[in-house]
């Protein structure tokens, strides 16, 4: 933790050859033809469809387009074709997996950085062609962005915190191991404040090192030893400096939050979305929608914490908490689609193996959401969320070409979302199924 390393050197070190040309390269128009197309603008499926491409972006979407001589052509058949899915909640740079309680103190910044690169081409296969990392240890996620920017490495377009911001002992430091094992006590410039000074210090030092976005830890964590998982640890006031300061910068800033005094002190403080939300009150339902403030539930991180405590691959002092937010996170859920409160897919991808972010999609309808709306919430909400709206989330005139094909209707089996078959991304086909085999899930 207090050593700091090049990442970018390192992953740039573990190339992975591309499928797409380096950006500005020069590529023919392309002629998209689609079966039936759901464009996550929420209208109805459209069928036998064709999408224009030119430069990576979207230039027409009609029964039939007017294509310039030398446009290339892919037809798609039957598959029906969706929009890039965007996850608003990942961990690229880590997997609970093995030891992870210790990893720490036994994985190199390095080797962290060069399996990330596995873990974003899994990302990128499941169709979800862009992401926001919420929360990585020596700026390996600000490595892994640029890597991917660069053609280096596969992987979907990244938004990254860095560091996440929380107080000492709180669900974003390192706890139980020896005080002396790094080299110096955790401080703002590892995410660790203790008063809105430092918190501001926090903000500025992140953003200098990359931070496309601000990560909070308002409230303790499942998979964090020795806090109360509900209880809300930095202040309003620190939440506030946190804000005004990363609106300051132009960024936005999302809160891990579990326990219901800290849900509502974000959202008065400002931050963009609660992440996680387990224990929603009428109160926090109803300054999230004067706010604006999204929710991004993260049921997978719920179900995967159950299946490790039931496998028994979960630390005992985490195993109680699981069981006990679980529930409550699903509950919460209910409550806040009931309400109307608007909802961006976050699956906390790292908890569960990355590769897997469709199942999130299943699971929101499972727990009381229509398919169309799970599917927006994985697309045109997380776009807006992100702030990227003008650039991703709907199969548009004048969107990035982000798009996935899956056999089937998704309508009526939201399932098939967890099978891509062909995706593209920025206009160029970087994974195929019907070629190719689908490696390492």
């Amino acid at each position: 933790m207090g050593i700091r390393w090049t990442m970018f050197a390192a992953i740039a070190g573990t190339v992975i050859a591309a499928s797409q040309p380096a950006s500005g390269t020069e590529t023919p128009p392309l002629v998209v033809h689609v079966g039936v197309l759901v464009d996550g603008t929420g209208t109805a499926p459209r069928r036998d469809v064709e999408i224009l491409v030119r430069d990576g972006r979207i230039v027409a979407v009609a029964t039939h387009v007017d294509a310039p001589a030398g446009t290339e052509r892919l037809d798609l058949g039957d598959l029906t074709v969706l929009p890039g899915f965007v996850d608003c909640h990942v961990h690229l740079t880590m997997q609970m997996d093995g030891d992870w309680a210790n990893r720490e103190v036994r994985q190199l910044p390095t080797e962290a950085a060069a399996i990330a690169t596995t873990y974003a081409r899994r990302t990128l296969e499941a169709g979800f062609t862009t992401v926001r990392n919420v929360g990585a240890s020596d700026f390996a996620d600000v490595g892994l962005r640029n890597a991917i920017r660069a053609g280096l490495v596969v992987g979907p377009r990244m938004l990254v915190a860095t560091h996440a911001i929380g107080i000492t002992g709180g669900h974003c430091d390192v706890n139980g191991f020896r005080p002396d094992i790094f080299d110096h006590e955790p401080d703002w410039r590892d995410g660790i404040v203790n008063s809105p000074d430092e918190a501001r210090a926090a903000v500025r030092y992140a953003e200098k090192y990359g931070a496309d976005v601000i990560k909070v830890c308002a409230t303790g964590g499942v998979l964090s030893q020795g806090d109360a998982v509900g209880a809300q640890q930095l202040t309003e006031e620190e939440l506030r400096a946190v804000v005004e300061e990363a609106t300051r910068g132009g960024r936005r800033v999302a809160a891990h939050a579990h326990g219901t005094e800290g849900i509502k002190a974000a959202i008065r403080a400002g931050v963009t979305s609660i992440e996680h939300g387990s224990m929603l009150d009428d109160e926090a339902i109803r300054l999230m929608k004067e706010k604006g403030t999204f929710l991004v539930p993260t049921l997978s991180a719920a179900e995967n914490v159950l299946a490790a405590a039931d496998k028994g691959t979960l630390p005992a002092w985490a195993v109680d908490k699981a069981r006990t937010i679980a529930p409550k996170m699903r509950a919460s859920f209910r409550k806040a689609v009931q309400a109307g409160v608007k909802i961006a897919l976050g699956t906390d991808s790292g908890v569960g193996r990355h590769g897997t972010n469709g199942e999130e999609f299943g699971l929101m309808v499972r727990e009381g959401m229509t398919p169309m709306a799970a599917i927006q919430a994985g697309t045109r909400n997380a776009a807006e969320l992100l702030g990227l709206e003008k650039e991703i989330g709907t199969a548009e005139s004048g969107k990035q070409a982000d798009l996935v094909a899956v056999r089937g209707d998704p309508l009526a089996d939201i399932g098939v979302l967890c099978h891509p078959v062909l995706v593209l991304q920025g206009g160029h086909v970087v994974f195929d199924a019907r070629r190719e085999p689908v490696a390492g899930r």
